[in-house]
């Protein structure tokens, strides 16, 4: 596996190595000890899966400390743009983004810390999107932020506004001035 660091310090992308032949593809999706090596250890607990349809936006999720998540994601099925926010307070990347695509085909994975928010808009007719945690779901502590916050600035490669799909929550998120974050850099 190849670990790409970002200009964010913290966000990672990993590129698995695909054996391919005639009978199809293998590849090590996550190996511990490497990521370990590579990223400083991180012990997910969890892994989820969501299938989407294009113009599904997910985000900008984040949970407060004690449970925040560091997420390592990928996807399985179709094309997403990934993206994570900086919320460490004191850090020198504050309220920027990094956004990734991430597909069933170049198989890349992205690491998130704790202390960024997290969302992905689906590219293509469906996605299959997984992700481990480190921390439980907690409602209590659950977050989140606007997507089309001016301040951030995310090209979420949306071309056709009338047609993203978010969830209630989701549009009613705070701007970043107003949001409740505790991390600190």
């Amino acid at each position: 596996m190849k670990y790409i660091e970002t200009e964010i310090a913290g966000l990672w992308i990993i590129e698995p190595k695909v054996l391919s032949d005639s009978r199809g593809y293998f590849m090590e999706s996550f190996k511990q000890e490497v990521f370990n090596q590579n990223v400083g250890k991180v012990d997910f607990i969890q892994e989820n899966e969501s299938g989407s349809s294009r113009g599904v936006l997910r985000g900008l999720h984040y949970q407060l400390a004690p449970y925040s998540q560091a997420k390592l994601v990928r996807v399985i099925e179709g094309t997403v743009l990934d993206v994570a926010v900086d919320l460490r307070k004191g850090s020198p990347t504050f309220g920027k983004y990094m956004a990734v695509e991430l597909s069933g085909q170049n198989k890349r994975q992205f690491y998130i810390p704790q202390g960024f928010a997290h969302g992905f808009h689906v590219l293509s007719e469906r996605a299959v999107f997984t992700y481990k945690v480190d921390n439980p779901y907690m409602p209590s502590h659950e977050r989140s932020l606007r997507f089309d916050d001016p301040q951030i600035g995310i090209d979420w490669q949306i071309t056709d506004p009338e047609n993203v799909i978010l969830s209630e929550k989701d549009k009613t998120a705070p701007l970043l001035a107003e949001a409740d974050i505790n991390y600190i850099y």
